[in-house]
């Protein structure tokens, strides 16, 4: 009994130790992002990857940094470089997490990216597969702010692209603002932005 009683202490000691690394890391990691140190954030994000192997939030902070990174992107080697490391992460993040919308809004991102960058040769590729994702995560979870705000700004967008009326999209977007105020993510390391981006499009429906 004794020596049963050593081993749970040893492993819940051990558990509690790794999650407090986890934490610590993953502090530091959003401290580099707020800082812009983009790289060092990536870098520290990847460690914490290699060393929570069951645990898909690293992988999705990589995944985002480097769409974040691939926006303005002129030169498509460095561009593919980013998406394609951003793409393996989300690989392997929705390989741990199914079913996950917030993952499947960072794919939306990362299809976009492609399109925004050669709209003549993404838009074909993946623009459908964008309005797939977005309605496949908002079936999932249609109270996410994040997955209602970027549904409607991929409509918006879109409807904007082939001459339409972009009234209904904005209120789509004006809907997304009180989801924002009662969203509670489920710990401080689950994804939790969108709401400066949305209060910048709302103003650009006014």
């Amino acid at each position: 009994m004794k020596r049963i009683l050593t081993v749970a202490l040893i492993l819940v000691f051990g558990f509690s130790y790794s999650q407090t690394n986890f934490e610590k890391g993953m502090d530091k990691a959003f401290e580099l992002w707020s800082a812009k140190q983009l790289d060092q954030a990536e870098n520290l994000f990847e460690r914490i990857a290699n060393a929570e192997k069951d645990n898909w939030l690293p992988h999705y902070y990589i995944a985002q940094i480097n769409s974040l990174k691939s926006w303005n992107v002129k030169d498509e080697t460095v561009l593919k470089a980013q998406l394609d490391k951003a793409q393996e992460h989300l690989n392997t993040a929705m390989a741990l997490s199914k079913n996950n919308p917030e993952l499947l809004v960072m794919q939306g991102q990362v299809y976009t990216n492609w399109i925004a960058f050669d709209g003549r040769t993404y838009g074909m590729k993946y623009a459908a597969k964008v309005t797939e994702l977005y309605n496949e995560a908002y079936n999932i979870d249609s109270q996410n702010p994040r997955v209602v705000m970027c549904k409607a700004d991929w409509a918006m967008g879109s409807a904007k692209y082939f001459g339409q009326d972009t009234a209904p999209y904005c209120k789509d977007l004006q809907a997304a603002i009180p989801l924002f105020e009662t969203y509670e993510p489920e710990s401080d390391y689950h994804p939790n932005w969108g709401k400066g981006r949305l209060q910048e499009i709302v103003k650009s429906c006014e």
